[in-house]
């Protein structure tokens, strides 16, 4: 019989599933405070604190070396340096996942990678057909791909233990494809004009990292010093400079196959990094990163605003697109025999989950801050269509699983 996202999780060893409890509880706990950091930049943005709430975003900050100069504003700094952490982790725990965890073997990875895919697919369908006449809202196709693993696991944290493990692993897996994917979509369709001698610098850099992986280096300073290098010559070189992050961690060495998620076994340097960046970017990194990036003036917005095609093709992107690739992947996969529904999932369980992943927000964000930097009309249309959207998304799924998760399981 096919593994399951149930079966999975009713034959991890105690110490595993509660290293994944925690996992949730920290993405849960990570979720509520982006929501709040988005709601106080929305309260700063409109109100008397406007000014302050700018002069925060476009502080300028130098730093210095020698020959060196980077000079950006605040904001710059914090979506390509902070966020290139953030990349890190990512890349991280994708490694981690595909060598020893839910991502390493077919049976574990189908249903996943099924549903991913089709959520990936319909919102950029959806968004293309409504945009297809303006090349420059076509650069936003991107926008409504990917699904914040924080914000939605901190909505399904509020249904409490009507909520199946198995749901939760579901939908962080899909959330893990979905980074993947975001990643491979802002290598190949976001990049500026390049410089030479910047990715030359990189790549040797990069090269000395595959070295001492080969030669078995397991001390974290030197990659990090090394990833330090290649994030400054990847932000000279026209690459976006989140994806230095990518690199350094898919060259941080994972020794230790046996997934051991918990804290009472050796952790390989891999799985070391994971646990130590993990809060700093729940807690710190990407409230931060909403709080600089969702402050949208609302003065001024009509309705015609709301339904011009960026906006409305992001909403429905992810309103409608991801539930509906997601469900219908998850039924195929179900009906052909492929992958089952887990333990605890059922049809109208699915629905649900696929009304959460319509919660972009993060990644959305991001994404739209680089398909539109030059656009500052079309970017803060994005930045609507994206709000808008997650609020929808979020509350549909959470009421649609209120009424139909099963009251017993509380």
């Amino acid at each position: 019989m096919t593994d399951t996202p149930g079966g999975i999780v009713r034959n991890l060893p105690s110490r595993a599933v509660h290293g994944l409890q925690e996992f949730f509880r920290l993405e849960a706990a990570g979720g509520i405070l982006l929501i709040a950091a988005a709601v106080l930049a929305m309260v700063c943005a409109n109100s008397p604190l406007a000014s302050l709430y700018d002069g925060f975003r476009e502080m300028p900050v130098q730093l210095r070396v020698g020959e060196l100069n980077l000079a950006k504003p605040l904001l710059l700094w914090i979506n390509d340096g902070l966020m290139a952490i953030f990349f890190l982790l990512v890349a991280v725990e994708i490694k981690r996942e595909v060598l020893s965890g839910q991502l390493s073997s077919r049976a574990q990875l189908i249903q996943p990678l099924l549903c991913a895919v089709a959520g990936v697919a319909f919102p950029a369908l959806i968004y293309a057909a409504i945009n297809r006449d303006d090349p420059v809202a076509m650069q936003g196709w991107a926008i409504p791909a990917a699904t914040d693993i924080a914000f939605a696991l901190g909505i399904l944290s509020l249904l409490g233990s009507r909520a199946p493990v198995a749901m939760k692993l579901l939908l962080s897996t899909i959330a893990v494809i979905d980074d993947l994917a975001a990643i491979i979509i802002i290598a190949l369709f976001y990049t500026s004009d390049l410089s030479a001698v910047a990715l030359i610098s990189a790549g040797i850099a990069i090269a000395m990292m595959v070295v001492l992986n080969r030669r078995g280096v397991r001390s974290l300073t030197p990659y990090l010093l090394l990833g330090a290098v290649v994030w400054v010559c990847v932000l000279k070189s026209g690459v976006h400079a989140t994806l230095a992050g990518v690199v350094t961690g898919l060259l941080i060495p994972h020794v230790n196959k046996s997934d051991a998620i918990d804290d009472e076994v050796e952790h390989s340097p891999l799985e070391s990094l994971e646990h130590a960046l993990h809060p700093w970017v729940a807690y710190g990194i990407l409230p931060v990163f909403a709080f600089a990036n969702a402050g949208l003036v609302l003065s001024g917005v009509a309705l015609s605003d709301v339904l011009s095609p960026v906006p409305l093709g992001i909403a429905l992107g992810l309103v409608l697109g991801k539930p509906i690739g997601i469900v219908l992947a998850a039924v195929l996969g179900h009906v052909t025999g492929l992958a089952r529904f887990g333990e605890g999932l059922g049809f109208k369980a699915i629905v649900g989950l696929g009304l959460l992943c319509g919660i972009g927000f993060t990644m959305s964000l991001f994404i739209a801050s680089l398909a539109f930097e030059r656009q500052p009309a079309l970017a803060d249309s994005s930045v609507l269509g994206v709000l808008g959207a997650s609020v929808i998304a979020a509350t549909a799924g959470y009421l649609w699983l209120r009424l139909t998760l099963p009251k017993a399981a509380e």
